[in-house]
């Protein structure tokens, strides 16, 4: 061998690849034949088994009627046997129906596995199972307080046999109460294990400092979009399992914080555009199809991949074209469809009206820098032509912090008047999951980057102290008023925020606890605090610029498409910052303390 040359051993590999490529076909083909294959659909999705961590409530004190609860947090295998042994049993009195409730420890997207032991009679006996984002959802029927079967089944029977094993379900949950069904039915259970079904892949990105709360609330963040990104990148895994472009911008930006590069992307872009046609708007508001845009510009800036956006080309110019057809004389945008920032803003047209001049300035802006790129120099002046009309018509603030940070992004007012007469006023009320981020984003561009890290530690905070472990669909600081947590059963006299609030679509237990647009810390915790900015497409030149507050020390890594740039800041004693890092080759890293 050792007589070989590269060339032969070459040779010798390509043969064994070959010889692997036709041993799989010859496997296959006996089954599924080349048309067979067309009506195959694959998944990128991978599934872990996850045994319950603990018993929150069972219906029976005295064991009489719900036994052995404790082998349930025993590790399983997924397989039945035969032995005889104690196992979890369930007995009905011919009175009540019993139950227990499970914890799985977190948040997680997926189902339920339940395997059956020997011993149980025939014909098959039906469990009723109730998923549940929180304990209270798991206690409460379909109907009542919002709690609902839309999107995704929480609330369901299903029959057991003897000796089996069954996996149901398909939601978004961390909770599961388990009730036997039938007068006098009596059930053995082996194992019941939550199906955890995710994308494999690394945590390329993180956070760390002296403050643990903001380590957790960028790591939760991260997570939370982690769940949503299944086939699509959805915004929520129990309900508005759904592609919903607007709402994906705080996500993108956090994928390319945490995991850099994911097929998830450009695949759930490109089905957005396929689904909304020009001259559609997408998902019917006006304002997602600037967002789509402006997703483009921040996919391209830190991912640097010029052939998909080459495939972006006739879209993309068509819809600028299109958007610029709603500017009045004036200079006002008077765009049509559905007209939507976000639900705390959508009975207040004076915001919504401001928001939507702003984004019209973001989205030629964005526009603009694309277009520069794909050498389309009629649409570029076309983008900046329509930002001249814009800046004629500069609209008051509407009294949101939703309009204000965006008029403030977009350059229509300053980010400093925008902080001192909206942003900075009465702490965390009026924040918003979704448009927390840009508000986040306008401080910072103000300057006030103390006020909003002490924002993120005490609204994101808020819902880590009642128990969350994924971000919400939404949140009011008011809720924590005599609030319980969400992972208990509701002590007298204190208030169930996840069946008492929400608004709008997600009334009650409706209400999504994991939503991807609420992730916005994350991303910006990596830009403004650890200081990672993108300069050029790619992450070819990157700008440390990083803003620690009152942090003693940050330190993390932030994915680029050449590897893993590894960053540390350190206060001195005199409040300077001393900065070190180790990069991959291939790009320029630029220190601005």
């Amino acid at each position: 061998m050792k007589n070989l040359k590269i060339k032969d051993i070459r040779i010798i590999v390509l043969a064994i690849l070959c010889l692997c490529v036709s041993v799989v076909k010859a496997q296959l083909s006996p089954v599924f034949d080349n048309k067979d294959l067309q009506r195959v659909r694959t998944s990128d999705l991978s599934q872990a088994f996850i045994v319950p961590q603990r018993i929150v409530w069972t219906s029976d004190s005295t064991g009489k009627f719900v036994q052995n609860t404790e082998m349930l947090l025993s590790p399983s295998t997924g397989q039945s046997d035969l032995s005889r042994g104690d196992v979890f049993t369930i007995k009905n009195d011919g009175v009540m129906q019993h139950g227990v409730v499970l914890d799985f420890g977190r948040e997680i997207q997926g189902g339920i596995e339940i395997v059956t032991s020997r011993g149980n009679p025939g014909p098959p006996v039906k469990v009723r199972i109730r998923l549940g984002e929180s304990v209270g959802e798991t206690m409460t029927d379909v109907g009542v307080n919002g709690a609902t079967n839309d999107h995704a089944m929480r609330d369901f029977e299903v029959a057991l046999t003897n000796m089996g094993r069954l996996e149901i379900g398909e939601s978004g949950f961390r909770f599961v109460r388990i009730d036997l069904v039938g007068a006098d039915a009596q059930i053995r259970i082996k194992e019941i294990s939550a199906i955890f079904r995710y994308r494999d892949i690394p945590y390329l990105g993180s956070f760390t400092s002296n403050d643990e709360r903001l380590n957790n609330i960028w790591l939760t963040g991260a997570y939370t979009t982690h769940l949503n990104m299944q086939e699509y990148l959805w915004d929520g895994i129990k309900r508005d399992r759904l592609v919903w472009v607007g709402d994906m911008h705080p996500e993108v930006m956090t994928i390319n914080s945490v995991f850099g590069y994911n097929d998830v992307v450009p695949k759930t872009l490109n089905f957005a555009k396929d689904q909304y046609p020009l001259p559609n708007w997408m998902n019917g508001i006006s304002s997602y199809s600037m967002w789509w845009i402006m997703i483009q510009r921040d996919w391209y800036n830190y991912q640097g991949d010029l052939s998909y956006l080459k495939e972006q080309k006739e879209y993309l110019v068509g819809l600028l074209h299109q958007l610029a057809k709603y500017i009045n004389k004036d200079g006002k945008e008077i765009l049509d469809g559905e007209r939507f920032l976000d639900w705390p803003t959508s009975e207040n047209k004076e915001a919504t009206d401001a928001g939507y001049q702003a984004m019209m300035v973001m989205a030629f802006s964005a526009g603009a820098e694309l277009c520069k790129i794909l050498d389309e120099t009629a649409t570029v002046s076309l983008c900046e032509q329509s930002i001249e009309k814009l800046k004629k018509y500069v609209p008051e603030m509407a009294g949101t912090k939703q309009d204000a940070a965006l008029l403030a992004i977009s350059g229509l007012i300053s980010p400093q008047v925008a902080n001192e007469k909206a942003l900075s006023l009465d702490g965390v009320h009026k924040m918003s999951t979704f448009y927390g981020y840009y508000m986040l984003t306008a401080r910072a561009m103000a300057g006030d980057y103390q006020g909003a890290i002490d924002n993120i530690r005490e609204y994101w905070g808020a819902m880590l102290d009642l128990g969350a472990t994924t971000f919400w669909e939404d949140f009011d600081i008011d809720w924590m008023t005599n609030a319980a947590r969400i992972d208990e059963l509701i002590p007298e006299g204190k208030i169930d925020v996840h069946a008492n609030y929400g608004d709008y679509c997600y009334v009650g237990y409706r209400h999504s606890l994991c939503h991807g647009w609420a992730s916005g810390p994350t991303a910006w915790l990596t830009q403004y605090v650890l200081g990672v900015n993108v300069v050029e497409p790619g992450c070819k030149v990157i700008k440390l610029a990083p803003h620690l507050g009152d942090l003693k020390w940050v330190k993390g890594t932030f994915p680029t498409p050449y590897g893993i740039l590894i960053i540390e800041h350190q206060k001195e004693s005199d409040g300077s910052v001393r900065t070190t890092y180790e990069k991959p080759e291939e790009i320029k890293v630029i220190v601005e303390n």
